[in-house]
């Protein structure tokens, strides 16, 4: 009787930037940047099972936006693990993507489906590297290696210098997407400034009150930029302010904005009202994981 083929299953977080200051910008064009990061426990899911060759198949609410081809990251990073570990025990693989998370959105989709997939197939084939998985990782886009570590963290540099940060509790957040996709490229582009000030420091205990008060002395700087391409993006941060979000901010270089929540309760009801008004747009409720320490203290 055959054995059934192993599979192994990925998260893929959304990535949410909390605070993203602009704080340069490099010879090579890319901008450097300080953003404080935490991940959701709303996502997609990447998973690889053996196969006679290598297939790839999308499903969920947001497949049809996702392209098959060789611009995905997902293929992208098998190929890069498998050309870094080339041999016989790198064998042909099925990976499957549930596309949960809307496209070009701000949430780093895209990023974190290439680091579960780095992360799945690192473990399919047992290579045993991390930091080769890291440096496969930023080869891939400057967003991976924060969405390998996928723990709260201050990325710096281009996003690839991480620093993770202690005691970050969860929090309640609500995401909405105004159906609409947001080029990143378009949005740095049209930057008038790029040598703005960096994050102030943290608070020495963070709590939701104190991070709170934290977020409003820092900023988003791609967020007026993106709401002047995209003022839907003005409606979306609206609807969660008339939906009780006690702090509200555009992720990324958008379109998605977030909500910060007391309670995980009290996100679920903004969601709810929230997509009574507006049943074409994305709208989650979500909880950020905590830091290790955090979530295990």
């Amino acid at each position: 009787m055959d054995l059934p083929l192993p599979s192994i299953t990925r998260y893929a977080p959304a990535k949410i930037n909390l605070a993203l200051h602009v704080t340069g910008r490099r010879p090579d064009g890319y901008h450097l940047i300080e953003s404080l990061a935490v991940f959701t426990r709303f996502g997609d899911r990447v998973g690889v099972s053996a196969s006679d060759e290598d297939r790839f198949s999308v499903n969920g609410p947001f497949a049809a936006y996702v392209p098959l081809d060789d611009t995905n990251l997902v293929l992208r990073a098998r190929d890069a693990l498998r050309a870094a570990y080339p041999g016989p025990a790198v064998t042909p693989v099925a990976i499957t993507l549930e596309k949960n998370l809307p496209v070009a959105s701000g949430i780093g989709g895209g990023s974190s489906d290439a680091a579960a997939a780095l992360r799945g197939l690192a473990e399919f084939w047992a290579i045993d590297d991390a930091a080769a998985l890291l440096r496969i990782g930023l080869s891939l886009g400057a967003d991976v290696p924060m969405c390998l570590a996928a723990t709260p963290l201050v990325a710096h540099g281009i996003g690839d210098g991480l620093t993770t940060v202690p005691g970050f509790p969860a929090l309640g957040l609500v995401l909405v997407n105004p159906g609409i996709a947001v080029s990143t490229a378009d949005v740095f582009g049209a930057l008038a400034q790029r040598d703005n000030a960096p994050l102030p420091p943290l608070p020495p205990s963070i709590d939701f009150h104190s991070l709170r008060n934290w977020l409003e002395t820092t900023r988003n700087d791609l967020e007026p930029v993106a709401r002047t391409l995209e003022p839907a993006i003005g409606a979306a941060a609206a609807a969660l302010d008339r939906a009780g979000s006690s702090f509200t901010r555009m992720s990324g270089s958008g379109a998605t904005c977030f909500g910060l929540f007391e309670t995980g309760n009290v996100a679920k009801r903004a969601a709810v009202a929230i997509r009574g008004r507006h049943p074409g747009w994305f709208v989650a409720a979500t909880r950020s994981t905590a830091s290790e320490d955090e979530a295990h203290g």
